[in-house]
């Protein structure tokens, strides 16, 4: 039986500063009646919200506004579709971080069908979402989920029955991304540690996936190389266009090598953990990425099997400290050291700061899945890297 290499497919992509103004047009293209989702407070408050009304007046676009505070629930979703009802929306435009991401990728396809959101999420609802949508446009104004290239957007519910699921389809990648750099130049340096992180563990993950690839394998590394590049700078210099750049290319590569290979452990602990506390998808993938990473290297060394994955470790090692002539053994130390070295340097919570609480441990390490890791970890060692988090 042949195993073709099957490629998702992408947005139109706009890649560099100043191509947030070319938004009237792309939606010109689409319809006539907007409708922007936006934060409460990133975007709005810059200079770039007066000169996009301007921008959209002068279009003569009858665009609408709706704001996401948090990470979207299905009645978050819901409720704003209610609102819109009405209305004759014929172009869902996301302005903002990953939650509102997510939240315009849910609404462009709920505009479409009959029921609630929460009846198309995979594992809660019984229903198969149709693959129908309006026009969707995604720009990225944080450097992290990279859910501009994705297919999937990620709702929660949170409390002791809670989750987190994703609605997806192949027709739900955006039809537009404009990734403007310039964007994210106000950008918090805590929001910038946390989402920068959330790509530096997709570009990883999605690298050691088990269903990874030559192609997404390139991709992967050529994103590796942008984190390398562009996140301390970025932390520590949020007026450093290059190093936004940087991530903001970091960010999109993340999303399409984790649309095609897959993510591993330690997005199975957001999805687990995310649907029982409220807690910052970026900050949790933050804090367990270098315990993830020790653990899984600590199985490689202690069996002495899977050396594929010890080479790709060294590889991604070699590629960060940019020394030449040592071990794999070396690199791959090397390379889980200073993930856990930048998880101080930038102040990442620990996860006890979010009232996870350490009885839970134990139930959400064994709930918590592995889909596409490239080794199959313990529950002793599942309870470990998130009690290391605590």
């Amino acid at each position: 039986m042949v195993n073709p290499l099957v490629f998702a497919h992408t947005p139109k992509i706009f890649f560099g500063p100043g191509t947030i103004e070319l938004l009237p047009r792309e939606i010109s293209k689409m319809g006539t009646c907007p409708l922007l989702i936006t934060g409460r407070s990133f975007f709005i408050n810059t200079s770039f919200w007066p000169d996009l009304q301007q921008n959209l007046e002068a279009s003569h676009l009858r665009w609408h506004h709706a704001l996401v505070e948090r990470e979207p629930s299905p009645k978050m979703i819901d409720d704003i579709l209610e609102i819109y009802k009405d209305t004759p929306i014929d172009v869902v435009v996301a302005i903002g971080g990953g939650s509102v991401m997510d939240a315009g990728k849910a609404m462009s396809a709920m505009r479409c069908h009959p029921k609630g959101v929460k009846a198309y999420l995979e594992g809660v609802g019984n229903e198969k979402p149709s693959g129908k949508k309006i026009p969707f446009i995604a720009i990225p104004t944080t450097a992290g989920t990279g859910s501009e290239a994705t297919k999937n957007a990620v709702l929660s519910e949170i409390g002791a029955q809670g989750f987190k699921k994703s609605l997806r389809h192949d027709n739900y990648v955006p039809d537009v991304a404009l990734i403007d750099p310039s964007l994210a130049l106000t950008c918090r340096a805590e929001v910038t540690a946390q989402s920068g992180m959330d790509a530096f563990t997709q570009l990883l993950e999605s690298y050691l996936s088990s269903k990874g690839h030559a192609l997404t394998d390139a991709l992967a590394l050529e994103g590796l190389m942008s984190v390398r590049e562009g996140l301390i700078p970025a932390y520590e210099d949020g007026s450093n266009l290059d190093a936004r750049g940087h991530m903001a290319y970091a960010a999109l590569l993340s999303g399409i090598t984790l649309a095609n290979a897959g993510l591993g452990v330690v997005h199975g602990f957001a999805s687990s953990v995310g649907g029982k506390i409220d807690i910052p998808h970026g900050a949790l993938c933050a804090r367990l990425m270098g315990p993830a990473n020790r653990t899984t290297l600590a199985r490689i060394r202690f069996t002495g099997t899977y050396p594929h994955v010890l080479k790709k470790y060294a590889k991604v090692g070699q590629l960060f400290s940019q020394e030449e002539g040592k071990s794999d053994n070396f690199y791959a130390e090397y390379l889980v050291d200073l993930i856990e070295e930048w998880t101080e340097k930038m102040n990442i919570p620990r996860l006890s700061s979010y009232d996870l609480d350490a009885k839970d441990v134990s139930a959400i390490a064994h709930a918590t899945g592995q889909k596409n890791h490239p080794i199959q970890l313990t529950d002793q060692e599942m309870v470990s890297i998130l009690s290391l988090g605590l």
